[in-house]
């Protein structure tokens, strides 16, 4: 007699299973154990798809619950109705559908009492497939049974995994196009095609090799990659010793198309930009089917599109960069003093802002917004923007007005660079202690960016010659700026600058007038 939940694989020529694809699951649910021989006597040696049948055996409708869950992959589950209930079936059905949530599984209720069970009323009130008598299922008929179900089963698992494929390419579609930058899409891109192909082929993670590379003609460098291409990060795809892998290459390199086939897939990533973009992954996936490959090319596509969009982003960025330049630049050349100004001005404010311990992004935004601290000089007069001498108490007043323009020509934007430029116009002379303007804010009511923008100003505007003043010696800026320590600026950021005088000394050579 078997034992329990014995596994028995059946094939036309058992010596040759290892021929065949992976089994169908068969259960076998009966508590008589001439039903079990029987039924494998009547199916020995049937296979579908190229696939043959294993059978798990179970005897009870208490572990026929049990066995499905372990056994989640069972594609068809020959169910006796009456066993240790005259019940047991019918809830062992219930439990499936209800409980385990297993909708896959083709359920057949197997009878010798049909009238304590009649057909038509286990129909209407259970989800199973079919309903027949032990005394009608001939070997012919069985046979017949397992062809029709099996199908029914492989279709409908092949619907599911068709679901599940796009709620992937969806998924990583997703999260590529959820990327704001360049920096890091090659490691996500490579991330959301395993997961993909761990979806399509029954994949585990460790399971697969990755690299992405990226270049121009018959070159190219590795910009990202996991398992045993790890290490190749930053090298030419060429020397990596894989003969599979650099034949997939080359020729995707070469012919700008995507080769797929059992146990390795290179993609062409095409865009319009020119660089040609490549993705290998290496895993023991068998030969793809024809959903597998419209799905991969679907992301590709989406990749590309994604890598287009940044691209686009990007420009409108620089372009934005570039025109916050032109304008303060534009400012300092009218006022006689050279654009340089707000290039070091940029730089050092954004050295002092790192060293403070802002984020880098926000640093970064400082540095593009600080530019535009002056932008309001646009409404000051030549007459007094460029006047050589002292400005008389009224020329003064007028000149003081540009903090409060700059910062309405820039307040309403949605920009961020901008926003940022708009407090920093308004509030780079205020001072730590008072007595600054346009409103005489003290301490922490002056907004950072305006007191980190302060002192990069005026240390390069003292250091740098104007049309009413020569440049001043480094020692006596440093001698100002300890004297002014807690009066104009906040002390802190006096001495970050003072801390890192060597650094900023550097930024004022390399930009120098």
């Amino acid at each position: 007699m078997n034992s329990r939940n014995e596994k028995i694989l059946y094939s036309e020529d058992p010596g040759l299973v290892e021929d065949f694809g992976r089994p169908w699951k068969i259960m076998l649910v009966d508590d008589e154990q001439s039903i079990h021989d029987v039924t494998r006597l009547a199916l020995s040696g049937f296979s579908f798809d190229n696939r043959p049948l294993e059978f798990v055996s179970v005897y009870s409708g208490e572990e026929a619950r049990k066995t499905i869950l372990d056994h989640p992959d069972t594609a068809l589950i020959l169910l006796d109705v009456v066993m240790e209930s005259e019940t047991a079936g019918l809830d062992v059905a219930q439990f499936i559908r209800e409980e385990a949530g297993n909708s896959a599984v083709r359920i057949v209720l197997r009878t010798g009492q049909p009238g304590q069970a009649p057909e038509r009323d286990v129909i209407a009130r259970y989800d199973i497939n079919d309903y027949k008598e032990k005394t009608e299922l001939t070997s012919r008929k069985l046979s017949t049974l397992m062809y029709a179900s099996l199908r029914s089963y492989r279709d409908i698992v092949e619907l599911e995994k068709n679901k599940r494929g796009l709620e992937a390419v969806i998924e990583a579609s997703a999260q590529v196009f959820e990327l704001q930058t360049k920096e890091n899409l090659a490691e996500v891109v490579l991330e959301q095609l395993s997961n993909l192909l761990h979806e399509q082929c029954d994949l585990s993670v460790d399971d697969t090799s990755a690299f992405a590379a990226q270049g121009c003609e018959q070159s190219a460098t590795i910009v990202a990659a996991t398992g045993c291409y790890a290490p190749h990060v930053g090298s030419d795809p060429t020397r990596i010793r894989d003969v599979p892998a650099l034949q997939d290459f080359k020729a995707a390199l070469s012919c700008s198309r995507s080769e797929i086939a059992s146990g390795h897939y290179t993609a062409v990533i095409k865009c319009r930009d020119g660089i040609k973009r490549l993705l290998h992954v290496k895993a023991p996936f068998d030969e793809p089917t024809d959903l597998t490959r419209s799905l991969l090319k679907l992301f590709e596509r989406n990749v590309a599109i994604a890598c287009e969009n940044m691209d686009l982003v990007h420009e409108s960025e620089q372009t934005q960069i570039e025109m916050v330049d032109i304008l303060g630049e534009t400012i300092e050349t009218r006022s006689l003093e050279t654009g340089h100004h707000v290039q070091r001005v940029a730089e050092i404010s954004k050295l002092i802002a790192l060293e403070y311990g802002l984020p880098e992004d926000e640093a970064e935004i400082i540095r593009l917004a600080s530019p535009l601290h002056d932008i309001g000089k646009i409404g000051v007069p030549d007459a007094i923007l460029n006047k050589p001498g002292k400005l008389t108490d009224a020329e003064w007043s007028v000149m003081k007005t540009h903090s409060m323009l700059g910062y309405d020509l820039l307040k309403s934007s949605s920009r961020k660079v901008l926003q940022a430029g708009a407090v920093i116009a308004r509030d780079h002379h205020e001072k730590w202690a008072g007595g600054g303007y346009p409103a005489n804010r003290t301490g922490a009511d002056i907004h950072l960016y305006g007191r980190i923008t302060a002192i990069a100003d005026v240390f390069d505007a003292l250091g740098s010659e104007r049309c009413y003043k020569k440049a001043w010696p480094l020692e006596d800026i440093l001698e100002l700026l300890r004297k002014e320590r807690g009066r104009h600026f906040q002390p802190e950021l006096v001495d970050i600058l003072l801390a890192n005088i060597d650094a900023i000394v550097e930024i004022c050579e390399q930009k120098k007038d």
